[in-house]
């Protein structure tokens, strides 16, 4: 039976690949072929492991940063306040076990939530600061609770109301009035908390100088439920009338005609408001963002019940499915194929619905892999845009100063003389300019009268321009070399040209030194780029580089208490620049076949 050839099967063709083309063993009469220069040195090269695990590190980063953008896209113009500086977490919809099947209340906040169970115990979970975690006295039996901001509220079964979290703008100072009243529902805010008795009055405490709720004292006792988002709150009459709470005049104010008195229910978004009517019809009005007038048709004359995020809506359908419309960022639109739900409850970006059996169902944002920024921008999608300039700049920058290097080099080593001295010393002027102080002098000058692509296209160019002369010398001694061997001579006897002598003969020879010398450049030209955007003078917010992750970051608070904001880039450059060097290294020594016994 005749044996495989080398790399017949799928097992040797990965072998080939990851661990290089393994040499037979040969016997004592055998003479082993000699193997090309090109081939000797991707032998070399693939022995070193250093250098492979370079490669391979550099491969995953740069698929990376190129690939995972498409299906992570940036938006720079994303900020929500609501989310800075939230940690590495996908805890924000990690509910307690005990509360499956057995829901009663349950709510989501910026980046926590809360829930009670049918016998009336209160749970929390997701990312707690020290105050959230200072829970309500655990022997009442709680029938609701509310997420906010930073801080909760709950309600017991007598209808006393407790708080706990963030006690700034005394949102721990519930209002003495509520103490001779039975409140019916609680709602925890952006920094403020409003509670509704159950005769119909609305009480609201909290930071007033931020969100000013008047309620109209002739409206008081008549209020069945109320809502609110980061600017105003909006209520229900036992008429079914709508009314906006708000101390000025907003796109909210303008209600529907046609829907006062056939109002179910209400909820708003940031920007909108969503009413469903006695008759099942949703009726959306305010600022038309994200595609939240897009009202699935199905929904029309079906829907039971509404609520909103920061900026989606969530509506339950009288079969018991729900749909979602709106913004999409974080998945909070993608509803799972639910049915029998008969509550649903959306806040930020997470939704909750419960079924007939009490268990919970979930979509949206559950946290973020690498936390989010001073903006609540999150860090991952940033490192993965950062990444792609980053490593765009640096690369043209090195073909920019490889094509100018590799032609002066060319010229001089091949024409020495006056030709010779006259680009050499243009080198050594070149290489005299300081890079760091001239980008940041021209980005001074001209960055603000340019645009963002002009700026990094700027930054690319310079890097190109200041950084041929070491190669051009590198160049010019190889050629320097060359050119008196035997078949550059050989050539110049048989009448070839000497354009296709210098680029078609001799620098073939010597391409692999400055590949070697081009591969440790580009770890240099990041390195460059990257220093420009940290010293605030490279690529400005809101694109993205690693740079300027990392500009943001200094500042002592930010080192000490938001380590992911600095961390990660931080590793991100350095795992790229590193793995650039050990693969620039790896080539070097394999040229040069002294250095590989040293």
């Amino acid at each position: 039976m005749a044996k495989k050839p080398y790399g017949s099967t799928f097992t040797d063709v990965l072998k080939t690949f990851f661990l290089g083309r393994q040499r037979a063993t040969l016997s004592i009469l055998e003479e082993e072929q000699v193997q090309s220069p090109y081939r000797t040195m991707l032998r070399n090269f693939r022995e070193k492991w250093s250098a492979m695990l370079g490669v391979y590190m550099f491969l995953a980063i740069f698929l990376a940063v190129f690939i995972l953008p498409v299906f992570f896209p940036l938006d720079t113009q994303f900020q929500d306040p609501t989310q800075q500086n939230t940690r590495p977490t996908f805890s924000y919809m990690k509910y307690d076990k005990a509360l499956q099947g057995n829901v009663a209340s349950i709510d989501g906040g910026s980046v926590f939530g809360v829930g009670v169970d049918r016998n009336g115990k209160l749970y929390q979970w997701g990312t707690l600061s020290a105050k959230l975690q200072k829970m309500p006295p655990a022997d009442k039996r709680y029938v609701q609770a509310s997420a906010g901001l930073d801080h909760a509220v709950a309600l017991d079964a007598d209808g006393k109301v407790y708080t706990w979290g963030n006690d700034r703008f005394m949102l721990n100072m519930i209002p003495p009035e509520l103490s001779s009243r039975k409140v019916k529902q609680v709602l925890a805010g952006h920094q403020i908390s409003i509670a509704l008795t159950e005769g119909g009055e609305i009480h609201v405490w909290g930071n007033s100088n931020l969100i000013s709720i008047p309620v109209p004292k002739d409206r008081q006792g008549s209020f069945t439920k109320v809502v609110a988002n980061t600017t105003l709150a909006a209520a229900i009459t036992k008429d079914n009338e709508l009314i906006i709470l708000s101390s000025r005049e907003t796109p909210f104010s303008y209600v529907p005609a046609e829907i006062q008195g056939r109002v179910r229910d209400v909820d708003v978004t940031e920007r909108s408001a969503a009413a469903v009517t006695t008759d099942g019809q949703i009726v959306v009005w305010g600022g038309d963002d994200y595609g939240v007038m897009d009202i699935p048709p199905q929904a029309q004359g079906r829907a039971t019940a509404v609520s909103a995020g920061r900026g989606h809506f969530v509506a339950l359908l009288d079969d018991g499915s729900v749909v979602a419309w709106g913004r999409n960022n974080y998945k909070q639109t993608n509803v799972p194929k639910l049915k029998d739900i008969v509550s649903i409850q959306s806040s930020y970006y997470q939704n909750y619905a419960i079924d007939k059996n009490g268990r919970i169902h979930t979509w949206g944002l559950k946290g973020y892999l690498m936390g989010t920024d001073q903006y609540g921008r999150d860090l991952f999608v940033r490192l993965l845009t950062g990444g792609r300039v980053t490593l765009t700049i640096g690369a043209i920058a090195v073909i920019i100063s490889g094509i100018i290097g590799i032609i002066i080099g060319s010229f001089s080593g091949y024409y020495g003389g006056k030709m010779d001295m006259f680009l050499m010393r243009l080198a050594e002027v070149v290489n005299a300019i300081p890079f760091l102080p001239l980008a940041m002098i021209l980005s001074a000058i001209i960055g603000s009268k340019i645009s963002e692509t002009g700026r990094i296209s700027m930054i690319m160019v310079i890097l190109g321009l200041l950084n041929w002369p070491s190669l051009s010398r590198l160049i010019r001694g190889q050629i320097l070399a060359a050119r008196e061997q035997e078949f550059v001579t050989a050539a110049k006897a048989m009448g070839i040209k000497e354009m296709k002598i210098i680029f078609k003969h001799i620098l073939p020879n010597v391409i692999t030194v400055v590949l070697v010398n081009l591969t440790l450049s580009f770890a240099l030209c990041m390195l460059y780029e990257s220093s420009l955007s940290y010293l605030g003078f490279g690529v400005n917010e809101p694109n993205a580089t690693w740079g300027n992750m990392l500009y943001g970051c200094n500042d002592s608070t930010v080192m000490s208490l938001y380590w992911w904001r600095w961390v990660f880039p931080a590793i991100a450059l350095s795992l790229c620049t590193i793995s650039i060097n050990m693969a620039g290294d790896g080539m070097r020594d394999a040229i040069d076949p002294k250095s590989i016994g040293r």
